[in-house]
C-alpha cells in the first residue's frame, strides 16, 4: 500500500503551503511535491485599473517585498508612457532596491533560517526560532535585526514608510533624498557592514560541519537565469537576461527581458496555484524527479545572480565571490543562504558609493507624458529572483491583461526537486522522527520563497502531519 505524508503547514517561510512525500510499500520515498495553497489573484482584480495606479497597488502585493513590485511596476509604466526617466530617478530606484535586498535577506539568513544553522536541526522545535535564537546568540540576533533595520531605514528614507512606500511612479518617482536621511543612512553603514562580514565568516566556519546539507539540499544540475549589466557585472535594477549551464557555460546570454516570452514558458500544476515556468528552448522538464541537464529546468535568485555574473563589482563582495566559486559554478540549493550574504555585502558597498553622488538630491525626478504604447514589460530583480510585470491596456490607460512572474514560481520546478532529493536521502519509513521533516522544510527555506502574500508568523506555527493510506484512509497523524 502506497502512503503519503504531509506536512501542512511549512513553518518559517513568508506564506502557506505545504509538503506531501510519497512513500512505496517499503517506505522508501517516490517523490515529494510541495503545494501552495493560497490564492491571491492579483492578476485577475487589476484588470479595469489604471495602470497608473499598478506600483501602488501591486506594492500590495507583499509585505515583506513591496519594493520589487512598485518598481517593476513603476518600470512597466515607463515603457508605456515611452519614456527615459530622469538619471536621478534611476540612482534612486537603484537605492531603494538595494534597501530592499538588505532588509529581506536579513529577514530570511538570521529569522527563518539560522536557527537551524545555529541551533542544530535536533534542537527543540519549541526554541528552534528567532526566539530561540536571541536567547543563544543574542549578539548575532541582534546583529541581524539591526541589519534588517538599516535597510528598511533606506526605504523610508526615500519613499515616506518601511512597507508599501508609494514612491516610484511611471516615468520616475515622487521625491528625493533628504540631506537628514543621507546622514542617517551614511550613520548607519559601519554597523552593517561589520554585522554582514561577521556573518559571512561564522557561516564559512559553520561549513566544516554542514557538508552533509551542502551535498543532499538540492544539489542538482539546473540552468539559472539572471539580470547582467552589459559588461557581465552583477545588476539588480536593469541590464539584459542570462542563461548559465550548470558547468557555468553561457547558453544564452544579451536576452531582452521584454521578450521573456520567446523564451521562458508558464506552465501549471494541479497540485498548487504557483506556476511553473521554464526555459523554453530545452522544454518542460519531467516530472518523475529524475534531473537531467538538457531540461527547461532553472533557478533564479541570490545562488543563481552570483552564478551567471562575470564579477560582483564591489572590492570586499568580490573577495567573497571569488572564495565562493573556489570550486567553480554552485549547484546546491543550500548555497543560497551564502550567496544572501555576499549580496548583503555587496548591496551595503553599493549604498555607501552612491551616497556621495548629488543626483540623489536632484529636483528633476519625472519624466511626464501620456499613454504612448499599448503593452509594456518592467522587468527586476527582487531578491528571490528576477521578476517580470507584464501590462496591456486600452487606449485610455485601464489594463486589459496583467502577467505577473515572480521569483518564487520560477523556483517551483528546482523546489520539488529539491525536497525530493532530501526526502530520498533521509525517509527510509514512515515513522518519521521531527528533525528529519525539518530537514524537508528546510530545503524548501534554503529558496526563501514568498507566496505572494503580506502576512507572515514569526516562531513556532502549528503542523499537522498525515499519513494516507492508498485508499485515502488515514493511517497516522500528528500534530504540534
Amino acid at each position: 500500500m502506497a502512503n503519503r505524508i504531509v506536512i501542512d503547514p511549512v513553518t518559517r517561510i513568508e506564506g502557506h503551503a505545504k509538503i506531501s512525500i510519497y512513500l512505496d510499500d517499503q517506505g522508501e520515498v517516490t517523490d515529494a511535491r510541495f503545494h501552495v495553497t493560497e490564492f491571491r489573484g492579483f492578476e485577475k482584480f487589476c484588470e479595469g485599473r489604471p495602470f497608473w495606479e499598478m506600483p501602488a497597488i501591486t506594492a500590495r502585493v507583499c509585505g515583506i517585498c513591496p519594493v520589487s513590485h512598485l518598481l517593476a511596476s513603476a518600470k512597466a509604466g515607463d515603457r508605456l508612457l515611452a519614456v527615459q526617466i530622469p538619471p536621478a530617478a534611476e540612482k534612486l530606484r537603484r537605492l531603494m532596491n538595494l534597501g530592499q535586498i538588505i532588509q529581506s535577506h536579513a529577514l530570511s539568513f538570521f529569522h527563518l533560517s539560522s536557527p537551524d544553522l545555529l541551533l542544530g536541526w535536533e534542537s527543540d522545535p519549541a526554541q528552534r526560532n528567532v526566539f530561540g535564537l536571541m536567547a543563544a546568540e543574542p549578539e548575532l540576533a541582534r546583529g541581524g535585526i539591526r541589519l534588517r533595520q538599516f535597510g528598511q531605514v533606506v526605504i523610508e528614507q526615500l519613499g515616506g514608510r518601511k512597507i508599501h512606500p508609494s514612491w516610484a511612479v511611471p516615468g520616475g518617482v515622487r521625491s528625493g533624498l533628504s540631506e537628514p536621511g543621507k546622514t542617517e543612512i551614511r550613520e548607519r553603514l559601519p554597523e552593517a557592514k561589520t554585522t554582514i562580514l561577521k556573518a559571512l565568516e561564522r557561516f564559512k566556519r559553520l561549513l566544516a560541519d554542514l557538508q552533509e546539507e551542502a551535498h543532499i539540499f538540492g544539489n542538482f544540475p539546473s540552468l539559472f537565469m539572471g539580470l547582467v549589466a552589459p559588461d557581465g557585472t552583477w545588476e539588480h535594477y536593469d541590464g539584459h537576461l542570462r542563461f548559465v549551464d550548470s558547468g557555468g557555460n553561457i547558453i544564452a546570454d544579451r536576452l531582452d527581458p521584454s521578450r521573456y516570452r520567446e523564451f521562458i514558458g508558464e506552465a501549471v500544476q494541479p497540485d498548487s496555484y504557483l506556476k511553473s515556468p521554464y526555459y523554453k528552448p530545452l522544454g518542460y522538464p519531467d516530472q518523475t524527479g529524475h534531473c537531467r541537464i538538457e531540461n527547461g529546468l532553472y533557478r533564479v535568485g541570490p545562488l543563481a545572480r552570483l552564478n551567471v555574473c562575470d564579477r560582483i563589482g564591489t572590492p570586499l563582495a568580490e573577495q567573497e565571490l571569488q572564495h565562493f566559486r573556489q570550486h567553480g559554478t554552485v549547484n546546491s540549493s543550500f548555497f543560497y543562504h551564502y550567496a544572501r550574504l555576499i549580496e548583503i555585502l555587496a548591496c551595503v558597498e553599493r549604498i555607501e558609493i552612491a551616497l556621495d553622488d548629488p543626483d540623489l538630491q536632484s529636483d528633476q525626478l519625472r519624466a511626464r507624458a501620456d499613454v504612448n504604447q499599448r503593452e509594456a514589460i518592467g522587468v527586476g530583480e527582487a531578491p528571490r529572483g528576477t521578476l517580470f510585470h507584464h501590462y496591456k491596456i486600452d487606449q485610455t490607460g485601464l489594463l486589459t491583461q496583467v502577467n505577473l512572474i515572480i521569483a518564487t514560481g520560477q523556483n517551483n520546478l528546482a523546489m520539488n526537486r529539491t525536497i525530493s532529493q532530501i526526502a530520498r536521502h533521509y525517509i527510509h519509513s514512515p515513522e518519521i522522527p521531527e528533525p528529519l521533516l525539518n530537514r524537508v522544510e528546510a530545503g524548501i527555506r534554503a529558496f526563501d520563497p514568498c507566496l505572494s502574500c503580506s502576512t507572515h508568523a514569526a516562531g513556532q506555527m502549528p503542523l499537522h502531519l498525515q499519513l494516507i493510506g492508498a485508499e485515502g484512509n488515514v493511517l497516522h497523524q500528528l500534530y504540534r
